[in-house]
């Protein structure tokens, strides 16, 4: 089959070639692939993996094969998938990690949700945000475009940093109260923070913290460390905390909440890229550069040579 495959000779270390098809396990099916989007992180750091491989996670299509332990949807349903492999022709994905995409639903708009909607989803789950002040950085990438519509959503007052004025094009219409460049210009302390860049500005959000808050790092866009000042760490008062974010066990009953919402109106997949497959370099490109608002989506045509 064909597949967009890890080439560490390539340009960005992609290149569409050829790869083995799917050998599913028992508690996995088979999906032909119709869409696939594109995360930053993956794109970025394509070239630590083996030639070969198949890249990418998020993926949506029909199945063409069941699992053969009877688990999952059958045969023709229109799904959304997360697991490894997705930029192919055909994945085998574990059943648990799929979710049946709802009548009226393209299934362009189902391939962006996966792992940005997931990790927005579960982030923001973590904590009771109604009413809180909620601070997402880097809010104008696929995850925070998520996060900014879900805090909203569960009661939040949502404050949206971005790197640019143009980067926050549309934030306040997807429900941010408050859109606001880097962190400087917040003079108020907030509850949670969904961090996407790292760098400076995570120890600029950590002083931004009320007691009892917390940080939740969900990503990583600057290109620096994290240097926080002697004794910052410490406080006297409700505990302040920092954690990593990257539990995508079972994501199928969450991808189905998310699916529901778009299909209800109420989330959008804030879709900014879309081109058939062998477009990838140029949306590679645009989405390392930061000229997309949110999610880069590919198409694989049917009936392309495989």
């Amino acid at each position: 089959m064909r597949a967009l495959i890890v080439d560490s000779d390539a340009p960005g270390a992609l290149r569409l070639g050829t790869a083995p098809e799917p050998a599913p396990a028992p508690d996995q099916l088979v999906i032909e692939v119709r869409h696939f989007s594109l995360n930053r992180g993956e794109v970025l750091f394509a070239g630590r993996r083996p030639d070969g491989t198949v890249h990418g996670y998020d993926a949506a299509g029909v199945v063409v094969r069941a699992a053969a332990d009877g688990s999952g949807p059958e045969v023709g349903t229109r799904v959304a998938a997360f697991g490894a492999g997705a930029w192919a022709q055909r994945m085998a994905v574990h059943t648990g990690a799929v979710a049946r995409v709802p009548d009226g639903v393209e299934l362009a708009v189902a391939a962006a949700i996966p792992m940005a909607g997931v990790t927005a989803l579960r982030t923001l789950r973590s904590r009771d945000i109604l009413g809180r002040r909620v601070l997402i950085t880097g809010a104008a990438g696929g995850v925070g475009r998520f996060a900014v519509q879900l805090a909203a959503m569960g009661g939040a007052e949502v404050i949206a940093s971005v790197g640019s004025p143009g980067r926050g094009a549309g934030l306040a219409e997807l429900g941010a109260h408050e859109v606001v460049i880097g962190v400087d210009g917040i003079d108020r302390p907030v509850d949670l923070v969904l961090d996407n860049v790292g760098g400076a500005q995570l120890a600029a959000a950590w002083e931004l913290l009320a007691p009892g808050g917390s940080v939740q790092n969900i990503g990583w866009a600057s290109n620096e460390p994290t240097v926080f000042e002697s004794y910052s760490l410490f406080f006297v008062g409700p505990a302040k905390s920092m954690n990593t974010f990257g539990d995508v066990r079972e994501v199928g009953p969450d991808l189905a909440t998310l699916l529901d919402f778009v299909a209800a109106g109420r989330l959008s997949a804030e879709v900014d890229w879309r081109g058939t497959w062998d477009r990838f370099s140029e949306a590679t490109g645009a989405l390392i550069d930061r000229r997309i608002a949110g999610k880069a989506v590919l198409e694989i045509p049917t009936g392309f040579p495989g």
